[in-house]
């Protein structure tokens, strides 16, 4: 098995918002991965919270890949509890049904030597391999689907809109789930939107090509290429996009 990880904020020193970790092996047996993105607030925009995204990203990164880590449990149930148990670690000073709580996108899997699970939420995303080197991607394409004219703020964590990991752990449920045979499964990736430009903001390749410009460049590789592609237009006139840098973080696991 061979795994490479790698994450890299946008713009040092302000810190890195995403979380990305692996645990092996996952109760004696397979693994998992957790991979998060948190949401940035507006510069001016108040919170209602007393913790930075990257607080809320690590307790929640941290509590979601332990839970996954035992097994007995279905991924979204998972991620249920673990925004459970992290609202709980907030304080009387939070205000959890504001707009702008602490939130995250989230990219999961779960293996083992029968199965591949998966979960997804927003914007992040996992790449699953076969072995006749065929790649699915898992998605969840709410976001890129909202009507034009209505700012996405409005439409976040709303029926009819899209769905974020906060404070509320029903949205859980709203993850895109499901499982695979383990033998159809050679490698996958998990990757937040600063990676995935590579394909869908700068066209570099399809997500077959991603993948397997993650697996030969690696993914510290693949993150200075977009690093490369974001300078090289910093005022975001050929490539449009909400920041010139994003935080990225990429997990390839070879099974």
């Amino acid at each position: 098995m061979r795994i490479e990880l790698a994450s890299d904020p946008a713009a040092p020193p302000a810190p890195n918002e995403d979380y990305a970790a692996v645990a092996l092996p996952a109760s004696g047996a397979g693994g998992a991965v957790v991979v998060l993105d948190g949401v940035t607030p507006p510069r001016d925009g108040d919170t209602g919270c007393v913790h930075g995204v990257p607080w809320f990203a690590a307790r929640l990164g941290g509590a979601f890949l332990e839970l996954a880590g035992t097994r007995e449990t279905p991924l979204a149930d998972c991620l249920a509890a673990a925004i459970r148990r992290t609202a709980a670690a907030h304080g009387p000073a939070c205000d959890l049904t504001h707009r702008r709580t602490p939130q995250a996108t989230v990219a999961a899997a779960r293996w083992d030597s029968g199965t591949v699970e998966h979960l997804v939420l927003c914007d992040a995303a996992l790449l699953l391999e076969g072995p006749d080197g065929a790649v699915r991607p898992v998605l969840d394409l709410r976001l890129s689907q909202l009507p034009r004219g209505r700012p996405a703020e409005e439409m976040r964590n709303v029926e009819g809109g899209f769905f974020t990991a906060a404070a509320d752990p029903e949205v859980a449920a709203r993850a895109v789930v499901g499982s695979v045979p383990r033998t159809e499964v050679t490698a996958l990736a998990a990757l937040t939107d600063g990676v995935t430009r590579w394909t869908e903001v700068f066209g570099f390749g399809d997500w077959t090509a991603l993948l397997q410009r993650v697996r030969k460049a690696g993914p510290q590789g693949v993150v200075a290429e977009v690093r490369a592609a974001e300078a090289a237009d910093a005022d975001r006139s050929r490539y449009r996009r909400g920041k010139v840098h994003d935080d990225a973080s990429a997990v390839l696991v070879e099974l």
